[in-house]
């Protein structure tokens, strides 16, 4: 959960020592140089923190902070899994088996989590659905919800597929300005080449299609909190059509108000 709100710009600080952490509550913005959105994330590993989280919890001054306590939880199978899974030892100790100090756990945090303004059951949350709940509660409304990096990649099939792609095009069934006289040697970025595909009665045609295409998903991805996506255009050579198209598209989205790099990927080997 740390993570996630460091990418919504948060300075996050983790378990520290409970006579520091109290220090730190009375005047975190000047702790973290005038960081206003800081998160705390504290557990039992903290010394102290069953018997004093409560009491320091209460002892937030109010008028200078605003604080939101978010209390994570799950059922006893799936935090003995995870032990498991992590082969981790629980904070309390090994001692005894580990779904005994599960329970001893929750009963120590019993009367904090009944301060929790937010209680989350993650039984069966995935890292994802975790994610996508911090961004919905702590990014989207305050407009802190970082942008999804879109990468608009031109390649040629013949040097391979690139790796990591998200979405994948086909344009090679438009002609190939590689076969015209005098286009040879230019590229999708060239006017030539521009003028002669756009004379192709599919290319324009192609790129509305697409960029509809693009307009109904790019929105969808934003909503499952994607970080980076990568849309890849291919013809054979990745110098002419793939690049075009990437040119074109590029445009029609900057225009819908999506931020996004392009990438040519062969004439950037060819040092273009």
């Amino acid at each position: 959960m740390g993570n996630c709100l460091e990418d919504l710009g948060y300075a996050v600080v983790a378990n520290l020592p409970l006579p520091m952490l109290e220090a730190f509550l009375h005047d975190p913005v000047d702790l973290t140089g005038g960081r206003d959105r800081i998160a705390v994330v504290a557990d039992l590993r903290a010394p102290d923190f069953a018997t004093e989280a409560v009491r320091l919890w209460r002892s937030i001054d109010r008028s200078t902070i605003a604080p939101t306590l978010v209390f994570l939880e799950s059922s006893d199978d799936a935090l003995v899994r995870r032990f498991s899974e992590t082969r981790r030892p629980h904070p309390l100790g090994t001692e005894r088996p580990v779904l005994d100090e599960v329970r001893r756990e929750r009963a120590l945090l019993a009367d904090l989590r009944g301060e929790a303004d937010v209680v989350l059951d993650t039984s069966d949350w995935s890292v994802h659905d975790i994610r996508s709940f911090v961004f919905r509660q702590f990014g989207r409304d305050t407009g802190h919800e970082p942008a999804m990096a879109i990468t608009l990649l031109s390649f040629g099939f013949k040097h391979g597929c690139p790796p990591g792609a998200d979405l994948q095009f086909d344009v090679r069934f438009l002609p190939n300005p590689h076969f015209v006289p005098g286009l040879r040697a230019s590229t999708g970025l060239d006017q030539p080449v521009l003028d002669f595909l756009a004379a192709q009665p599919d290319y324009a045609d192609l790129v509305d299609r697409l960029a509809e295409l693009l307009g109904f998903l790019l929105p969808r991805y934003q909503q499952e909190n994607r970080s980076y996506l990568t849309i890849a255009v291919g013809c054979t050579g990745g110098r002419h059509r793939s690049v075009a198209v990437v040119e074109r598209l590029a445009g029609a989205l900057a225009s819908s108000g999506w931020s996004l790099q392009r990438v040519h990927r062969e004439l950037e080997r060819e040092g273009r």
